[in-house]
């Protein structure tokens, strides 16, 4: 079977490259093309399209790139058309691929969604397309299904892919420390604008914790350069590239901007602080549009303040001193969290999310 899927940024790669390697096991004679990254070519997908191409976030960023952004629809569109698929499977990416959902179908292709959009947080009523352009929605959190059938859309959850990702990975045999002292991990997202306005906020809590090594981890999208300009004026900061899973199981604490990492983060065992600060007008936009609570998964799933997230204006030294300050020496506040990280391994369940996904697929593909 032909099978066209389309991730557009670096998890959706990591979990696209795992339904590939999952839909190769149930169908051995799959020919797979796909927009997404390394991850994905490695398991087996020819990428006609690198994510790094294709990665805006914030109102501000998809404005000045929207050119480039209608000029790569219509390439996806032709190479669609040309490869003919039996299924088109849609990774997250939703501003991309709603687009190509509703073209995709007009078409007469399959369409299965992985990875919900976010619509529970804002725009409601684009579940209306959804229901309309495709066919099968597979949801990754536990509260979407739910949601959906609000609208009257029934839709299957399959679990969280992260969840069977970190399993793996702390089951791997001990790391070579990475510092002689114990070490606070500090990921600072992958876009470069707004690495640019939080890291350095993030990084005056190496003054103030000298026993500690603070461990940057580098996103591949992000130069050397850039991020020494950044981090060279401390003693006790240092970087890793690609060792993000190495360096939260080593981690005692984490400061962690917005999106999936709070997720991995927690599910590693690490407190952590949530810590955002963006394009002022594309937060302005976001804060007057998105509905949640929360802007952190954890939270999210959990329905509650499970990790303190400090926004905007609230993103300051004197804010997150104190917060990591109870995270290293509250032990009270280390346990509530550590208690709230079991229940949470609880809600996203035991589901082998890329297996359930891939079975689902294949077997609409060859109805």
């Amino acid at each position: 079977m032909k099978y066209y899927i389309i991730a557009g940024e670096a998890s959706g790669d990591l979990h696209g490259s795992n339904l590939v390697k999952q839909i190769r096991q149930l169908d051995t004679s799959a020919d797979i093309r796909s927009w997404g990254g390394d991850l994905m070519e490695a398991a087996g997908a020819q990428v006609v399209k690198h994510y790094k191409e294709l990665a805006f976030m914030g109102f501000v960023e998809v404005v000045m790139n929207l050119r480039t952004i209608l000029k790569n629809i219509e390439i996806c569109k032709k190479d669609i058309a040309a490869f003919k698929p039996d299924v088109l499977v849609l990774v997250d990416y939703p501003g991309f691929n709603m687009r190509i959902a509703e073209w995709g179908k007009q078409q007469g292709f399959k369409i299965v969604y992985y990875i919900s959009p976010q619509v529970w947080a804002w725009k409601e009523n684009r579940v209306k397309k959804l229901r309309q352009y495709v066919d099968k929605m597979l949801c990754i959190l536990p509260f979407e299904p739910e949601f959906y059938h609000k609208w009257n859309y029934e839709t299957e959850y399959v679990g969280h892919p992260l969840v069977e990702v970190i399993k793996a990975a702390k089951e791997q045999s001990a790391d070579a420390p990475l510092s002689d002292k114990p070490v606070i991990a500090v990921l600072p997202g992958s876009r470069k604008q707004e690495v640019s306005v939080k890291l350095p906020i993030m990084l005056t809590m190496a003054k103030h914790f000298p026993q500690y090594q603070f461990v940057v981890a580098q996103a591949p999208s992000l130069d050397d350069h850039f991020l020494e300009s950044l981090t060279g004026q401390h003693p006790n900061v240092s970087m890793v590239k690609g060792q993000t899973y190495k360096l939260l199981r080593q981690a005692k604490a984490a400061l962690v901007t917005s999106g999936t990492a709070t997720l991995e983060t927690a599910l590693f065992g690490v407190p952590e602080v949530v810590c955002y600060k963006g394009n002022p007008i594309s937060y302005f936009f976001a804060k007057h549009l998105i509905k949640v609570k929360y802007i952190s998964l954890v939270n999210l799933v959990m329905d509650k303040l499970v990790v303190k997230e400090l926004i905007q204006h609230d993103l300051t030294e004197e804010n997150l001193l104190k917060e990591l300050n109870s995270l290293l020496n509250d032990e009270a506040a280390r346990s509530r969290v550590m208690k709230d990280y079991a229940e949470l391994w609880h809600k996203l369940g035991e589901k082998d999310a890329s297996r359930r996904a891939a079975e689902v697929i294949y077997e609409y593909a060859i109805a």
